[in-house]
């Protein structure tokens, strides 16, 4: 191979060695990308304090080059505990440990504190994500490593990872799709891709709520009055709109919620002073007031990429619900404002879905509907990863039946 052509792999300690630019051009060519992997968000998780060592996040990012061009990169991190990753594996450290093996530190490839599905393996190619997932294992061993995992990986990376021999793991999610359900075929209703020349979106949210069952129907309504009734009224600001005092707002609910569950937060608020800065066009906030003062906040995620569904060229807006805080308690406003007035939004905006986030099944009742997401895993040790492999084979199944128990809860209204 001419010197030119060579790939050569570069391990960087820390995001801001990586070139920006260079990095989102990358991003940009992935089928499935979020504004969670721009290099902005993940320079924001260091500079800001959020991820860094001290947190338990330490930094390895593996880039692979051909001359001056990047080819192929992923956010690559050493932990020393399983926080903020989404994907548990408890069990498997406390196996490690009674056997008097070191699970940590491990190796994780992925994006902080942020359990939304998309590209993990950044590559101009699937030649160049297959050696870019070698880079790192062959690394894992050569720094005695116990194991790798992706997280809330792609298709594409799932499908790369399968062909090198890696693990896959499956968990469950809620989203929305603004897709009107073909009644006469209650898969489809269950989240399944209907026909786009048969699927319409939502004309309103009278129109969303038509489509449900009357129960259903009827607790979203009563929810809703209950907070009404409470006084409440909400408005929302996109981007450089949402003011410094609604960001520091937002903060103080934010991180009140956390330390009323015991815990510290795990972003600054540094981190969303980054974002406001230089992400702004990626936020969308709902404040809620009471008699004129705000009360409670939700944020919103926003991306647009172009459509890998109909092969036409436009792109797509989607949702994705991240972060709440309240400063008193209302009933029934946590629903309000992390899923129907994100809901009545996206309708109005033509988002085509809005991702819920991890866990919680509550989220069915609001047409949130099930989803498979999965993570690729590699273990060193032969014996616990024949282990492993095998529990997979368990948990996989009873994820399957946990699917189709959740299919039978359809939300939506049923053909008579």
């Amino acid at each position: 191979m001419a010197e030119e052509d060579r790939i050569i792999a570069r391990v960087l300690t820390s995001p801001l060695d990586v070139d920006a630019a260079a990095w989102n051009a990358l991003l940009a060519q992935q089928r499935h990308p979020t504004p969670f992997m721009r290099h902005e968000y993940l320079a924001a998780l260091h500079d800001s304090g959020s991820a860094t060592p001290r947190t338990g996040w330490v930094p390895r990012f593996m880039t692979l080059w051909q001359g001056p061009e990047l080819v192929a990169a992923c956010p690559l991190y050493l932990k020393h505990h399983s926080y903020g990753e989404y994907v548990f594996d408890w069990a498997w450290a406390s196996a490690y440990q009674q056997h008097g093996v070191p699970y940590y530190p491990k190796a994780v490839i992925a994006v902080p504190f942020t359990p939304v599905p998309g590209a993990r393996l950044l590559a101009r190619d699937s030649a160049a994500r297959a050696l870019l997932i070698q880079a790192v294992t062959q690394w894992c061993e050569d720094e005695g490593i116990s194991s790798l995992h992706i997280l809330f990986a792609s298709h594409d990376d799932v499908q790369s990872c399968t062909e090198q021999g890696l693990m896959l793991r499956h968990t469950v999610q809620f989203h929305w799709k603004n897709e009107v359900p073909t009644q006469a075929c209650a898969p489809e209703a269950m989240g399944h891709l209907q026909n786009p020349s048969t699927a319409r979106s939502f004309a309103s949210f009278d129109d969303f709520l038509a489509s449900l069952s009357q129960d259903k129907r009827k607790k979203i309504r009563q929810e809703r009055r209950r907070v009404a009734e409470a006084g409440v009224r909400f408005r929302w600001a996109r981007g450089t709109d949402i003011r410094a005092a609604d960001w520091d707002f937002f903060y103080r609910c934010y991180e009140r919620t956390y330390l009323e569950h015991g815990n510290p937060p795990y972003l600054t608020r540094a981190f969303f002073a980054a974002m406001a800065a230089h992400m702004p066009e990626a936020w969308l906030l709902f404040v809620a007031e009471r008699g004129g003062q705000p009360t409670a906040t939700s944020l919103i995620a926003l991306s647009t990429h172009p459509s890998c569904v109909t092969g036409e060229n436009h792109s797509e807006l989607i949702a994705y619900g991240r972060y709440w805080g309240a400063l008193e308690r209302v009933d029934c406003l946590h629903f309000e404002a992390c899923y129907y007035q994100p809901l009545a939004w996206c309708i109005e905006h033509g988002a085509v879905r809005f991702e819920g986030g991890a866990q919680g099944e509550h989220k069915m009742a609001r047409a949130l509907l099930p989803v498979q997401t999965t993570s690729a895993h590699w273990l060193a040790h032969p014996s616990f990863a024949e282990a492993v492999e095998r529990f997979l084979e368990r948990e996989g199944a009873g994820v399957n039946a946990y699917l189709e128990s959740l299919e039978q809860r359809n939300p939506f209204r049923q053909p008579t």
